[in-house]
C-alpha cells in the first residue's frame, strides 16, 4: 500500500492538557480502569492519545458509553445494565431499564457548575438588538409552556409541530415538549406551505406553534395566510399556539419532568425530500442526548465557559446542535435573519457583537466570504473565536487558507462529515491532534468509520464508500411510517449486507471518502452523485474545489450521464457572477484550473452558462436529482419543486434536458 502524503499542518493544540478529552481520559483511567496507556510524555500530551482513546471507544462500546454518561452525570435512573445489550443494526439495543429526559439534563444537570443568572440565549436581530435570556429565565419560560401543553392535552409520544424561524421560543418550544415527554418536529417558514405539509401532515401533529411573521433582509415578512393555509391543511390539530400565546410561567411554578425510556422519540428531522415525500428521522432522549455530550463536551471541546453560534435555518440539523451545545452549560446566539445584512461577512460581525467562542456553518458560506474580497479580522474582533466548525459540504483548500489568514490565525478550523441521519457527526474533529489542510482530522469517538470498496472490503488511500460498522446511540430509533423497517433497512443496510467481520449490520451513509493509513479523511462527495469516467470513480468535490479562487463563478454544479450508446456526457453547470459572460477565455481559465488542481480527467465535456443552479433550502446542490433528469431516469415532475429554496432555476434545467435528449 502507497503511504499517502502529509499535508500542510493549519493547526496544533496548544493546551491539551485542558481539554475535556483529556480530562475524560483521566477519569476512565482512575475510575473504570480503562489502560490507556501513558497519557502524556515530557512535552505533554502523547502523540498517539486520541487514537488510543478512539480504539477503546470502538472495541468498548457499550464501556465507552456508559463512561460518558457517568461522567457528564447523566441524570435517570435504570443504568444498571450495560449500555448496549444488543449490538444488531439497524435496531441495536441500548439501556432497556432506563428512563431519563432530554429536556431535564439540560436545565437541571448544569445548575451546579453554571451560574443560573448568566445568559443562556443570546437573540441578534438584523439590527443588532440583543437579548439575553439567562439560564433562570429558560428554564421558567419552558416549564411554563410545558404546563401550558399539558394542559392542551398533549401527551407522551404525540407531535408537537412548529414552524419558526431561528429565535429563542424554538429553543423554548423544543424543551417545553421533551418535558412532558412529547416528540417535536420544526420547519423554517421559508419553506412553502406544500412543502411544510409533506413533512407536518406525516407526523399528525396535536399542537401547531407558529408566529405572526418575521424580519428577514430588511424586510417584514407576515406570515397570517401561510399559518391559515398549515392550519386548513392539518384537521387534525387540536390547538394552534403563537408565539404570543406562551406562558411565561408555570402557574403552579413547579413542573415535572416526563421520565421516559431511552430510546423514546425526542424529536423528528427529515430529509430534503428533492424526490417523493422527505423522510421523518426520529431519534430517541437518550441516544441523542449521549450523542451531544460527547460530540460537543469531547470532540469539539465545548464547556461551560464558551458561546456557541450556528448559521442555520430550522429546518437543517445543524440547528439542533444549538440545543446540544446547552447540554454543555454553553450559552448559545440565535440569529433569523440574512447571512448578507450589512455585508457578506455578517456572521462574522455577529460572533463579534456577541462575543461568540465557538462558530458552526456550512463551508458555501466561508467560501462566498473569501470570494467577496472582505478581510472580517480587519473589520472584527473576532479574537475570541476559538474554533470553526466547517460541514455540509468539502471545504476547499482556498478557503481554509483564508480562514486562517484573514478571520483568525490560530483558530482551529476542522471539517466535520455526518448527517441528519444521526444529528451528528461520523469523521471529524478532536481537540488532541493536529489539523491538515484539506484532511477531515479523525473518525469521532464511539464511531466505527471506515471505507469500503464495492467487494466490502477496507481501503485505504483510494475512494471508497464511507461505512459505519457499529452501532451509534444516535442512528434514528425509527423511521416515520415506516412500520416494519424496510425503509430503514434499504436506506443504510442494503449496500453492504452482514458479514462474518461485521456480523452487527454494515451502515453505508452515501459518501465517497478517502481514508488515509494516518487515519485521517478526505471526503470526495455522494456516491450517488460520483461521476465515472473510463471506469475511474471522481468526486465531485474535487472539481467544485478547483473553482474554489475563480471569482467569475458564483455557484456551479457538475453531473455525469451514461448516454443510451454507452457514452458518458460530463457537463458544468456555472452560475456566472454579476456583470459576467462565458466567454472562450473564461471557459479556458476554467477548465485548465480543473485540469491543474484536480486532473484531466475531472475537465467536464462542456461548461455550460445557466442563470441559476437550484440548491436546497440547507443550501446544497441536487446534484442526484438533476442526473436522474438528464439521463431521461426521471422526469421534471419528479423533483419536489417545493424541496428547492430556489425552484424558478429548475425551468432552465429541464428546458436543457429535453433539448439534450432531442439530441441525442
Amino acid at each position: 500500500m502507497m503511504q499517502s502524503k502529509t499535508p500542510a499542518e493549519t493547526w496544533r493544540p496548544k493546551n491539551p492538557q485542558d481539554t475535556e478529552l483529556f480530562r475524560f481520559a483521566t477519569w476512565v483511567a482512575e475510575h473504570r480502569n480503562v489502560d490507556l496507556g501513558t497519557l502524556t510524555t515530557g512535552d505533554g500530551v502523547s502523540d498517539d492519545l486520541y487514537r488510543r482513546i478512539h480504539k477503546w471507544s470502538i472495541t468498548q462500546l457499550s464501556d465507552f458509553w456508559d463512561a460518558v454518561r457517568a461522567y457528564f452525570d447523566v441524570i435517570g435512573i435504570g443504568f444498571e445494565t450495560a449500555a448496549l445489550v444488543d449490538a444488531t443494526m439497524p435496531q441495536a439495543r441500548w439501556y432497556p431499564n432506563a428512563q431519563l429526559n432530554y429536556a431535564e439534563n439540560i436545565l437541571e444537570r448544569t445548575r451546579d457548575t453554571v451560574d443560573q443568572n448568566e445568559a443562556a440565549v443570546l437573540t441578534i436581530d438584523e439590527d443588532n438588538t440583543i437579548e439575553s435570556m439567562s439560564w433562570n429565565q429558560l428554564r421558567t419560560r419552558v416549564h411554563g409552556l410545558a404546563e401550558q401543553l399539558h394542559e392542551l392535552g398533549v401527551k407522551p409520544g404525540e407531535r408537537v409541530a412548529a414552524v419558526l424561524p431561528n429565535v429563542a421560543e424554538a429553543i423554548i418550544g423544543m424543551l417545553a415538549t421533551a418535558t412532558i415527554g412529547a416528540v417535536w418536529t420544526i420547519s423554517s417558514p421559508d419553506l412553502t406551505p406544500t412543502a411544510t405539509l409533506s413533512r407536518l401532515r406525516q407526523v399528525e401533529p396535536k399542537v401547531l406553534i407558529t408566529t405572526a411573521g418575521y424580519t428577514f433582509n430588511g424586510r417584514r415578512h407576515d406570515l397570517a395566510e401561510f399559518n391559515s393555509e398549515l392550519a386548513d391543511g392539518l384537521p387534525g390539530v387540536g390547538h394552534h399556539l403563537e408565539l404570543s400565546d406562551f406562558r411565561a410561567a408555570p402557574l403552579d411554578g413547579n413542573v415535572e419532568y416526563v421520565a421516559v425510556g431511552f430510546d423514546h422519540p425526542l424529536w423528528i428531522l427529515f430529509s430534503s425530500g428533492t424526490t417523493g415525500d422527505p423522510k421523518g428521522i426520529v431519534h430517541g432522549h437518550g441516544g441523542m442526548l449521549l450523542e451531544s455530550l460527547k460530540g460537543k463536551a469531547l470532540n469539539q471541546d465545548l464547556s461551560i465557559h464558551d458561546r456557541y453560534y450556528v448559521g442555520a435555518n430550522t429546518s437543517w440539523m445543524v440547528w439542533n446542535t444549538l440545543i446540544q451545545a446547552l447540554t454543555c452549560g454553553a450559552s448559545v446566539v440565535v440569529y433569523g435573519g440574512s447571512p448578507k445584512v450589512n455585508a457578506a461577512d455578517r456572521h462574522f460581525e455577529i460572533i463579534a457583537k456577541t462575543h461568540t467562542t465557538r462558530f458552526a456553518v456550512g463551508a458555501p458560506y466561508l467560501t462566498m466570504v473569501e470570494r467577496s474580497g472582505l478581510f472580517p479580522a480587519k473589520r472584527w474582533d473576532l479574537t475570541g473565536l476559538k474554533s470553526i466548525l466547517s460541514t455540509a459540504a468539502p471545504l476547499p483548500e482556498s478557503t481554509w487558507r483564508w480562514v486562517h489568514e484573514q478571520v483568525h490565525p490560530d483558530v482551529r478550523l476542522g471539517s466535520d462529515s455526518g448527517g441528519t441521519d444521526i444529528c451528528s457527526g461520523f469523521i471529524g474533529t478532536n481537540p488532541l491532534e493536529p489539523i491538515h489542510l484539506g484532511e477531515i482530522q479523525s473518525p469521532l469517538l464511539g464511531v466505527d468509520a471506515r471505507s469500503f470498496h464495492d467487494d466490502g472490503t477496507e481501503v485505504f488511500n483510494e475512494v471508497g464508500e464511507l461505512v459505519i460498522t457499529q452501532p451509534m446511540p444516535s442512528m434514528p430509533i425509527y423511521l416515520w411510517n415506516d412500520r416494519d423497517n424496510r425503509r430503514y433497512q434499504e436506506t443504510y443496510f442494503s449496500r453492504f449486507p452482514a458479514s462474518e467481520e461485521h456480523p452487527n449490520g454494515i451502515w453505508a451513509q452515501g459518501d465517497w471518502v478517502i481514508q488515509t493509513d494516518r487515519g485521517s479523511f478526505i471526503v470526495k462527495g455522494r456516491s450517488d452523485a460520483t461521476l465515472n469516467r473510463q471506469g475511474v470513480r471522481l468526486g465531485t468535490a474535487e472539481i467544485y474545489a478547483a473553482l474554489g479562487q475563480i471569482s467569475e463563478i458564483a455557484e456551479s454544479t457538475v453531473i455525469g450521464v451514461e448516454r443510451p450508446d454507452g457514452g458518458y456526457w460530463m457537463p458544468l453547470f456555472v452560475q456566472l457572477a454579476e456583470d459576467t459572460q462565458l466567454t472562450p477565455a473564461l471557459t479556458e481559465h476554467i477548465t485548465a484550473e480543473i485540469r491543474t488542481k484536480a486532473s484531466a480527467r475531472h475537465v467536464p465535456d462542456e461548461v455550460i452558462a445557466v442563470k441559476e443552479i437550484p440548491l436546497t433550502h440547507t443550501g446544497k446542490r441536487i446534484e442526484v436529482p438533476l442526473k436522474k433528469l438528464f439521463s431521461g431516469r426521471e422526469s421534471a415532475h419528479s423533483i419536489n419543486r417545493d424541496a428547492i429554496a430556489n425552484p424558478d432555476a429548475l425551468t432552465e434545467f429541464i428546458e436543457l434536458a429535453e433539448h439534450v435528449s432531442r439530441s441525442s
